[in-house]
């Protein structure tokens, strides 16, 4: 019996090339994110040894992560711009480190700068994540087109520090999916073809146009690309429940459980078992959808 994920979500490209492997989407797959910032809102300066970033790598891989998303640039509200140079000092050992330590993970590198991109792909990353776009570099997409790797292509107006200024929208839904499509025709023209996309909850959206794009997230399947989730103890929930980050996780399930019930093919989490969890109950609820419920045999 076909997983009801296997039947309806995408109609392409149901997998990624990852340096010469396959990673299937038809189950979604979780990807932890590792950010070796000081400021980031949630988990800034938590890892800030290597010994300390190593063991909540192998926390996250343990617990089931396919990928690691690794960030050295805070992109939280307001954040503070970081060279570029001090952007490579804190991803480019870590790679390595996790390179070497768990040689089956797959890196992601969280940059919107293309000479980042591709210093941390040389060094073994396998996929970029970037949050603009490629609307903050111009170099992004033909740098993406030369390294040959998957792209994360995410929604966001404005840059980290003027996007809560940017949340006007003519139709909300209508107009990042004409984003989408007109940036994935740049990057097909480019020879570029893994590639994910993600509307970029909090990236110049409000709270409401969050729960917005969420009650939609169906509609995107329209571009034929796999969907990533990246809801994980943002402020659409803890201002909802009005708590704060610390204690978003239980919103963060049962956000995560939407998505996947909508057709993300990838969460982006802080807590990795929690998904992996909901990932494995979600998919038994929608294999059984696909079977006749026994009282319909009754008239």
């Amino acid at each position: 019996m076909k997983s009801t994920f296997e039947n309806n979500l995408f109609s392409t490209n149901k997998t990624l090339n990852l340096h010469g492997r396959l990673v299937d989407l038809r189950t979604p797959k979780v990807m932890g994110i590792l950010n070796v910032t000081p400021d980031s809102f949630y988990d800034g300066n938590q890892h800030s040894t290597e010994a300390a970033i190593l063991a909540h790598a192998e926390k996250m891989v343990r617990e089931g992560a396919t990928f690691i998303d690794v960030g050295g640039y805070s992109t939280r509200p307001g954040a503070e711009e970081i060279p570029v140079a001090e952007e490579l000092k804190r991803v480019l050992s870590v790679i390595k480190g996790i390179r070497r330590n768990f040689p089956e993970t797959f890196i992601s590198i969280d940059t919107f700068r293309s000479e980042v991109a591709r210093a941390a792909i040389e060094e073994g990353a396998h996929l970029i994540n970037d949050v603009s776009g490629g609307s903050l570099d111009e170099k992004m997409f033909e740098t993406v087109a030369s390294l040959r790797v998957p792209y994360i292509l995410m929604h966001m107006r404005g840059t980290p520090a003027t996007m809560t200024q940017q949340t006007n929208y003519e139709n909300l839904l209508k107009d990042i999916i004409d984003f989408f499509h007109q940036k994935i025709n740049m990057l097909h023209q480019l020879g570029v073809k893994d590639i994910v996309v993600d509307p970029g909850f909090g990236f110049a959206k409000t709270v409401d146009q969050n729960f917005e794009i969420l009650n939609h997230l169906e509609h995107f399947k329209i571009l034929g690309k796999p969907i990533l989730a990246g809801l994980s103890r943002k402020s659409m929930i803890w201002r909802s429940l009005s708590v704060t980050p610390d204690e978003a996780l239980n919103g963060t399930t049962s956000l995560n459980t939407i998505a996947l019930l909508k057709g993300a093919g990838i969460l982006r989490v802080h807590d990795v078992k929690e998904a992996m969890e909901a990932v494995t109950l979600t998919n038994k609820v929608l294999d059984h959808k696909s079977v006749s419920s026994p009282l319909t045999t009754y008239h």
